[in-house]
C-alpha cells in the first residue's frame, strides 16, 4: 500500500487518547459480560503450546479467571488500563484432546462464563508456500467479478453503499466471483492467487480530495477474525482456498500488521493508551526509508518514519506492546490454520517494528516450514531492499524474512522499456540490478512484477506498445524470482493513477452482470487482447513445465549496443533469452556466449515453435525478446 493523501478531519479535535478516556467512562456502568474472545478458537497439536486469549466485554477485566480442562493450564491473567479487557496466558499440553472448555470469571458473587473450542487439526494442505516455480496472479476482489449480488451491500455496515458508476465506492466483486474463474486462471498458467486483503473493512467513507471514498481496497481492518461479508465471509474464503487447492493452485494471504481501520472494534475501545502510536498532534509517517538504514540518522527521523501514521483513518499499531504483538502473531497462525492459505504477503513491511516482524515470521515458519513470506518495502536501491529480507550485508539488524517484493527490478524493467540504450540506461539497468543479487541470501525468493494496485498500469507506462509489452513480460517470466501479474494485464488493461487510484483498479470486463464485453473468453477479446493473452498463456505454461526456466541457474552477459542476453539452465535444458531493445533488427553474433552455448547446434523458438538450424548468428527483430530452447 503506497502513501495517499486523505482528509484529517477524522482526527481533528479528538486524539485516540481522548477516545480512550471517553470509552472508559461510557463502559463503566454497563453490566459485566464477555462479548468476545480472540482468537475465536484454537487447535490442539500446534507446535507452540502457548496461547494468549484476549477476553473482552464490559468490565470483563475486573474478574478473576479460571479454566478447568485436561491439558489446559491458565498460567497468568493480565489486567490492563481498560477494565473491559483481560489477557489470559494458557499452555496447551501436546496430549490435550479437542473439545470445549469454559472460561470462568469470578468477582465476589458475580460470575462470567464463556465457552471456548479447541479443535482437532485437519489434514487439508496449508502453508505450502510459493516458489520460483509458481506464477502469482494478483486480484483486487471488489473489482474482479461479482459472483453473488446478494452480498453487495448491507445496511448494518458503516459503508452500506455499492455503485459501479462511482469509481470510489464498492462495486460488488467478491470471493465467489474469483472462484467462478478458476478455469480462466488455470488456462493462463497461473499457479497461485494473491488477493488484496479480504478481512473486514467496516469503515466509514473518507474524504479524499473532496470525493467520498470507500475502503474497497481492504487495507483498513476492523475485525481480524472476519472476512468481509461483502466478499462472502469466512465460508466463501474457505471454499475458495479448497477449490484452488483442488486445481493445484495456491493462495497468498495479504497481511497488514502496521495499521488498522479507525473503525476497528478495539480502536473504539482500546485496551490501553499505548495500543497505538500517538503523538501530541497528528503525525504522518515521513515515508523516508533512509531513516531506518542510515548509520548517520537521527532517532527523531526514525520515530516519525516508523511510528507516524500512514493516513489519519488508519491508526498505527504499537507492536512493542506485548499484547498487540501476541494478538497479531496469533491471528497470522490462526489464518493459515483456519483457511489453509499457503503464503504471506505483508503490506507496508518496512514500517513494522523489526523485532516484531522477525518474531512473527519465525512463528509462521516454525509452524509451517514451507510457507513463503514476502513483504512490501517500496525502496529505490538494492542495498535498502536487501535490508528487509535475508541478506549478506553487515546490517546491525538481520531480517529473517525469506523474500520481498522486488521494487528495484520493477523500476529497472520499466526504465529499460522507456529509455534508449546507454551505459547506465535502458536494458543496462536490468543487468545492473541483477548483478547486485549477491546482496540477498536467496534472490530466487524475491517476487517480481511490472505493476500492481498502487501503480500506473504497465501497458500505459510503456505507451501501449505491444512489442514493449511482450519484452517486459518475457523478462519477468524468465528471469530469477517469483513472477506476479496484476489482474487485467493479460488483456491490456490500462490507465494512470491520475486523477486517482481507482483508474488503475477498474472492473474486469465480463466479471459483472450487464457488462457489454466479456474478456474472460477469446470471443469477448479483440485481436490485440487475444494476442496479449495468448502470449502470457504460452510463456507461463512453458515456464511451468520447464524447470530450467523457473528454477535453474541464471547467467547474464553485459548488454551491448542495445542487446541484452541471459541464459536459464540446468543439467537437462538451456534456454537463451536474447533482447533487442533497439528500433532495428539486429544480427546477434553468439561467439561471446560460448561459455553457455558450446555443444549446442540448433534451437527451438519457444514462442513460435519454429526451428533455428544455425546458432552462429541469431536474427532478433526490433523491440523483441527472443527465447530459444537450445538443442544438441
Amino acid at each position: 500500500m503506497k502513501h495517499r493523501f486523505f482528509s484529517r478531519s477524522l482526527y481533528k479535535g479528538l486524539t485516540l487518547l481522548g477516545i480512550f478516556l471517553i470509552s472508559l467512562t461510557s463502559q463503566a456502568q454497563k453490566k459485566a459480560s464477555i462479548t468476545r474472545v480472540d482468537p475465536t478458537n484454537w487447535w490442539v497439536g500446534m507446535k507452540n503450546q502457548d496461547l494468549q486469549l484476549l477476553v473482552y466485554g464490559p468490565n470483563a477485566g475486573t474478574y478473576n479467571y479460571s479454566i478447568t480442562y485436561p491439558g489446559v493450564a491458565l498460567v497468568k491473567a493480565h489486567k490492563v488500563e481498560n477494565p473491559n479487557y483481560a489477557f489470559l496466558d494458557l499452555t496447551i499440553d501436546a496430549a490435550t484432546k479437542p473439545g470445549t472448555f469454559t472460561i470462568t470469571g469470578q468477582n465476589g458473587n458475580q460470575k462470567l462464563t464463556r465457552k471456548y473450542e479447541l479443535k482437532a487439526r485437519d489434514q487439508e494442505p496449508k502453508g505450502q508456500g510459493v516458489t520460483s516455480a509458481d506464477f502469482i496472479y494478483l486480484v483486487l476482489p471488489d473489482r474482479f467479478a461479482n459472483g453473488d449480488p446478494k452480498n453487495d451491500k448491507f445496511k448494518d455496515m458503516a459503508d452500506p453503499n455499492a455503485d459501479r458508476k462511482n469509481p470510489f465506492l464498492r462495486h460488488g466483486g467478491d470471493i465467489q466471483g474469483i472462484q467462478n474463474h478458476l478455469n480462466y486462471f488455470e488456462e493462463l498458467g497461473v499457479t497461485a492467487l494473491w488477493l488484496n486483503p479480504v478481512i473486514e473493512n467496516n469503515q466509514p467513507l473518507t474524504d479524499e480530495g473532496g470525493a467520498m471514498r470507500s475502503a474497497y481496497h481492504g487495507y483498513a481492518f476492523t475485525d481480524h477474525y472476519q472476512v468481509d461479508k461483502r466478499f462472502g465471509g469466512n465460508e466463501a474464503y474457505t471454499k475458495l482456498v479448497k477449490a484452488a487447492h483442488a486445481k493445484g493452485m495456491k493462495v497468498v494471504q495479504d497481511a497488514v500488521y502496521n495499521h488498522v481501520g479507525i473503525n476497528h472494534w478495539f480502536i473504539k475501545d482500546m485496551p490501553s493508551k499505548d495500543w497505538v502510536h500517538q503523538f501530541p498532534t497528528y503525525t504522518n509517517t515521513s515515508h523516508k526509508f533512509q531513516a531506518i538504514i542510515d548509520p548517520h540518522g537521527s532517532k527523531a527521523d526514525w520515530a516519525v518514519m516508523m511510528n507516524g501514521w500512514f493516513v489519519p483513518h488508519m491508526p498505527d499499531l504499537n507492536q512493542n506492546n506485548p499484547f498487540v504483538a501476541n494478538y497479531l502473531i496469533q491471528h497470522a497462525l490462526w489464518t493459515v490454520e483456519n483457511f489453509g492459505v499457503d503464503a504471506w504477503r505483508i503490506d507496508t513491511y518496512m514500517y513494522n517494528d523489526d523485532e516484531f516482524m522477525n518474531r512473527c515470521n519465525q512463528a509462521l515458519m516454525d509452524q509451517y516450514p514451507n510457507i513463503h513470506i514476502f513483504g512490501e518495502s517500496w525502496v529505490n536501491n538494492v542495498l535498502a531492499q536487501s535490508r528487509f529480507t535475508r541478506n549478506n550485508i553487515n546490517f546491525p539488524f538481520k531480517s529473517n524474512q525469506p523474500g520481498t517484493l522486488d521494487f528495484v527490478l520493477w523500476t529497472a524493467m520499466n526504465d529499460a522499456l522507456n529509455q534508449n540504450f546507454g551505459w547506465d540506461e535502458g536494458v543496462s539497468k536490468v543487468h545492473q540490478v541483477l548483478a547486485q543479487d549477491i546482496a540477498y541470501q536467496d534472490p530466487m525468493k524475491l517476487v517480481t512484477f511490472l505493476d500492481n494496485h498502487d501503480m500506473n498500469r504497465y501497458f500505459s507506462v510503456i505507451g501501449e506498445d505491444l512489442n514493449k509489452y511482450k519484452m517486459g513480460l518475457t523478462w519477468m517470466l524468465t528471469t530469477r524470482g517469483i513472477p506476479s501479474l496484476y489482474y487485467g494485464t493479460e488483456i491490456l488493461m490500462k490507465n494512470f493513477k491520475d486523477p486517482s487510484d481507482a483508474e488503475v483498479r477498474r472492473d474486469f470486463p465480463g466479471g459483472f452482470a450487464g457488462d457489454k464485453e466479456n474478456k474472460f473468453t477469446a470471443t469477448g477479446r479483440n485481436e490485440r487482447e487475444n494476442d496479449a493473452f495468448n502470449f502470457v498463456k504460452k510463456l507461463a505454461n512453458y515456464r511451468k513445465n520447464t524447470p530450467a526456466l523457473h528454477s535453474g541457474k541464471l547467467m547474464q552477459f553485459v548488454p551491448q549496443e542495445g542487446t541484452y542476453v541471459y541464459f536459464r539452465y540446468n543439467n537437462d535444458n538451456t534456454v537463451i533469452v536474447a533482447t533487442n531493445s533497439t528500433d532495428k533488427e539486429v544480427d546477434l553474433k553468439t561467439e561471446r556466449f560460448a561459455e553457455r552455448m558450446t555443444g549446442f547446434s540448433s534451437a527451438r523458438n519457444v514462442l513460435t515453435d519454429q526451428n533455428v538450424s544455425s546458432l552462429s548468428i541469431i536474427k532478433i527483430p526490433a523491440k523483441t525478446a527472443l527465447m530459444l530452447e537450445l538443442q544438441k
